[in-house]
């Protein structure tokens, strides 16, 4: 039985390994699943992107080239594949109903310094944006997205990234006004970046 792990899965899918699809699959589908959820807030249509990144990824097996991990790679190709159904579909976040309350998806370190109503009150602040408002700033502050990237990725001038941008975090600093010591300011900059608070 091969020992399937990330330094080594490209080998056994180079080598056409069908088993090795199935391990990526299991290691990184929530957690991909996850990231676009973020984006594009519709649990089965995300369900369908994933599968078709690992399905290209399959389809490629034996061409495939990957310079960063296979974590990077898989997680760049989710990114790309949302961000191009959202183009593509010319979808208009300008008019959208409001989403459900994303739920919270904190990892092991964020748990250990923030207690869980701070976590929900942040989550639900973010979802109570508009929805472009809430896009431009999932992409800046949770994919890493440059503002030139955005602006490329939805058609839309940077100064347009910007203002939504400082509207989302506005409405941050309003919904998020009874927890802002100087101590929780610190630990809503771990998940963040520089909010500007």
């Amino acid at each position: 039985m091969p020992d399937y792990n990330k330094d080594n899965i490209l080998q056994h899918l180079n080598k056409g390994d069908e088993k090795a699809i199935d391990w990526l699959f299991r290691e990184y589908y929530v957690s991909l699943c996850q990231s676009a959820f973020r984006v594009l807030p519709d649990e089965h249509l995300v369900e369908d992107l994933v599968q078709e990144v690992f399905y290209e990824v399959w389809k490629k097996r034996t061409s495939l080239k990957i310079t960063t991990s296979i974590a990077a790679y898989l997680r760049q190709a989710t990114r790309n594949k949302t961000l191009n159904y959202i183009r593509d579909q010319k979808i208009d976040f300008r008019n959208a109903p409001p989403k459900e309350e994303l739920k919270s998806k904190n990892t092991p370190a964020v748990q250990t310094l923030m207690a869980d109503d701070l976590q929900q009150e942040i989550d639900a602040a973010i979802d109570r944006l508009p929805e472009r408002c809430r896009l431009v700033f999932v992409l800046s502050r949770f994919e890493e997205m440059s503002y030139q990237e955005i602006a490329d990725q939805l058609d839309i001038s940077i100064k347009t990234v910007e203002h939504q941008i400082g509207k989302a975090l506005r409405s941050l600093r309003e919904a998020l006004g009874g927890y802002l010591s100087v101590s929780i300011v610190g630990l809503i900059g771990l998940i963040f970046g520089n909010l500007g608070f």
